[in-house]
């Protein structure tokens, strides 16, 4: 009966999100005096997942599956677990486990439980804690299904290691042609740089900054923290930045470590998306910004001075601590 955990990986690569689950499930394990098993699904070696806690990787390998297609993946998940005779999973809580985990829960007659943020506070009754209200409060979850799938919110758990080996052992699920109703003709995706979802730090920019030809600014400072690039909804709607980028309530949820914002007024429906975000900070011009009341760390400033000062700031950091 152990924890099963879905992994995620990308391009022969697991994602973080899959060692935080898997450091997550470790733990829940660890209280249920079980196992870890992860499923992997045309994922990389799998024995990196050993380090996060987990004991056995069920790895499925299927060209069908290249393309993630959440009825298919939630098929494969619910045959795993019946197979390990699991009753916790846990999943991320990214664009695709946050589709394919209610397909999962249904078809297990399991309860799901999103947006969890810390370890269970018991485990019989079983309750979890939640984020609610676009991250402005929490509340307590009991589960009393037999089954129970919790989708973890990013960042909210970390990476822990473990020592540890994983053993692998090939898994293939049967798949029907109904799994696969849905086609996926295309993905577009920027390959070049790190993602929104999976960024420890995300530098985003608002219409402070003037105009796209100022944008240089933001790439530079995301360049020299190792960060993803975001932007305010105007700033999408004109066209300076492609929509992908647009966080918020009405784009893209961020649950970064560092969030920093520069010319960005922080509108309410912008601060519901970013709320999870362990630090704030906003660098802006006007000090009746509304973002000032939200942030951990303010600077009123001009942008065009202060992030240049900024990013020299860091790259001499870096030099002397390199």
């Amino acid at each position: 009966m152990s924890v099963l955990v879905y992994t995620e990986s990308e391009g022969g690569k697991f994602k973080k999100a899959a060692f935080e689950v898997a450091s997550y499930a470790k733990e829940v394990a660890n209280m249920l005096g079980t196992t870890v098993t992860a499923v992997s699904v045309n994922g990389a070696d799998s024995s990196e997942l050993g380090s996060y806690g987990v004991d056995k990787v069920l790895e499925v390998k299927d060209d069908k599956l290249s393309t993630f297609n959440a009825k298919a993946y939630a098929d494969t998940i619910k045959q795993a677990v019946e197979k390990e005779g699991a009753k916790v999973v846990v999943v991320s809580s990214s664009a695709d486990s946050k589709f394919l985990a209610p397909l999962l829960a249904v078809n297990l007659d399991a309860g799901y439980a999103s947006n969890v943020v810390t370890l269970p506070e018991s485990t019989a009754p079983f309750k979890v804690k939640r984020t609610a209200f676009t991250n402005k409060a929490f509340n307590i979850t009991e589960m009393s299904t037999d089954v129970k799938v919790i989708g973890l919110s990013n960042n909210a758990f970390g990476l822990k290691e473990n020592s540890g080996a994983a053993t692998a052992e090939a898994f293939a699920p049967s798949l029907s042609d109904d799994d696969f109703a849905i086609h996926v003709t295309a993905v577009d995706k920027a390959t070049d740089k790190v993602s929104i979802a999976d960024a420890d730090v995300v530098v985003s920019g608002g219409r402070g900054l003037k105009g796209p030809e100022n944008w240089h600014m933001i790439e530079d400072l995301a360049e020299v923290l190792g960060a993803a690039t975001a932007c305010s909804k105007p700033v999408s709607d004109m066209g300076w930045r492609p929509h992908g980028e647009h966080v918020g309530q009405t784009g893209k949820p961020v649950a970064s470590n560092l969030y920093i914002a520069v010319g960005v007024s922080g509108a309410i429906q912008h601060l519901a998306g970013i709320n999870a975000s362990k630090v704030k900070v906003v660098i802006n011009n006007d000090p009746e910004a509304p973002f000032f009341k939200a942030a951990d760390y303010g600077i009123v400033g001009d942008a065009f001075e202060v992030v240049p000062q900024l990013i020299e700031k860091l790259k001499e950091f870096k030099s002397n601590n390199a």
